[in-house]
């Protein structure tokens, strides 16, 4: 499984590169839509609390991880698409994360 995240990654960079270009604009948007799926995981959210009177209760746990596991996917695939490895850039940020926890 975890072989197929990566490599999902960058078959969607070089899906979007084949579909869209790879200029600074193309790469503007792939870092935009970070925003827009963010939004969405809020969204899932709010309608998980019942927090919208007219909609009532519209989400489950499993609808916001699915929109923060969007999220996540998204933001990979800008990483490969600033020419960087996804894989590398995640694991330093890991191994950041961990040796705080660890001082």
């Amino acid at each position: 499984m975890d072989e197929l995240i990566w490599e999902a990654a960058r078959a969607s960079r070089g899906w979007l590169d084949a579909a869209n270009g790879a200029g600074q604009t193309e790469l503007t948007c792939r870092i935009l839509k970070l925003t827009e799926e963010a939004g969405e995981a809020s969204a899932a959210w709010i309608g998980l609390l019942g927090q919208n009177p007219r909609k009532g209760v519209t989400h489950t746990r499993e609808d916001v991880a699915a929109e923060l596991a969007d999220v996540a996917f998204t933001a990979l695939v800008a990483i490969e698409s600033l020419g960087l490895d996804a894989r590398t850039v995640l694991g330093s940020c890991a191994a950041k994360v961990r040796s705080r926890l660890t001082d």
